[in-house]
């Protein structure tokens, strides 16, 4: 077993010419620091709970992910895996480097800033955080769950970011990735009929997106934290063409809450009753649709997480 001070790092490129100089430069970094560390590096999006589940085995007590919100999601669904005694035991820690890298950012750490990330990470200073679960059927009958640090999208703002991460694949920009997709967004099916029930609201009506958001939910649930033991939740109404430029406006800056057609929540606990063919997006990953009702909860201080000074 390894020195428990040691740090296992898990190295998840994002692809592009840049990949090796990324790497030099954290490298760098954690020399500057003299971190004890051990590292891997991740083939594809596959292999990160592998990986994570081998530093898990192998005795890291510090876990950093170099990767965005979807690598951060394997990484927490594997520590879920283990009892509350062991999981005690780990602290889970980020260097941004993703496609989005939003729950990163809630914290205040920002790509390309290694030193100081690292030099925060050193400090140590660990709170532990809240998760979202949602508890679904697939279509083989499986009763499944899968955990979430930053949201869950269902409808079209999880095509939307579907979307998204495909064309920032292609195209390398955060903003040209988001003009492309919101281009691409009068393709798409625009609202979905849907049957919710928030505390003792019954929402049953044609709905555009539903965003439930443990942390600020790229935008979506600006009011969320990872600590309160509640989920905030947007449900958008399907808006005027004029409005839906509105809501893009807002959204961009900061203030979708503002929009005429959102109407947020908090509550411990969404069932979504009928979400009649709407995509489900959990933490900007397309997840394989869930088959019938599922529901949405949270889960209290269960991950230790390394947070800034």
């Amino acid at each position: 077993m390894v020195d428990e001070n040691k740090w296992g790092i898990l190295y998840c490129p994002k692809g592009g010419w840049r990949n090796g100089k990324r790497w030099e430069k954290i490298e760098r970094a954690l020399k500057q620091y003299h971190v004890d560390y051990d590292f891997v590096q991740s083939e594809n999006t596959g292999s990160v709970e592998r990986l994570v589940r081998m530093l898990i085995n192998n005795g890291y007590k510090t876990i950093v992910i170099v990767g965005g919100d979807s690598a951060l999601n394997d990484a927490v669904n594997c520590l879920m895996q283990l009892d509350r005694q062991a999981r005690d035991e780990i602290s889970l820690g980020v260097i941004p480097n993703g496609v989005m890298n939003d729950f990163a950012h809630f914290w205040g750490f920002r790509e390309n800033e290694y030193e100081q990330t690292i030099g925060w990470l050193k400090e140590r200073r660990v709170r532990k955080i809240d998760l979202g679960c949602i508890r679904y059927t697939n279509k083989n009958g499986e009763r499944c769950h899968r955990y979430f640090l930053n949201c869950i999208n269902i409808g079209l703002i999880a095509a939307i970011m579907n979307l998204r991460r495909k064309t920032r694949h292609l195209l390398g920009s955060r903003t040209l990735s988001f003009i492309s997709s919101f281009i691409l967004l009068i393709f798409q099916r625009m609202d979905y009929k849907m049957h919710l029930k928030i505390n003792s609201d019954e929402v049953k009506r044609k709905v555009m997106t539903v965003c439930i958001g443990n942390a600020n939910g790229y935008g979506q649930t600006p009011n969320a934290v990872p600590y309160n033991g509640l989920l905030d939740v947007s449900v958008v109404y399907h808006p005027e063409i004029t409005q839906l430029f509105e809501g893009i406006y807002l959204f961009v800056k900061g203030k979708f809450l503002n929009h005429r057609s959102v109407h947020p929540y908090r509550t411990r606990e969404v069932i979504v009753k009928e979400a009649s063919h709407a995509l489900v997006g959990i933490d900007g990953r397309l997840m394989k649709t869930p088959v019938g009702a599922y529901a949405i909860s949270v889960e209290q201080e269960v991950v230790n997480f390394l947070i800034p000074v």
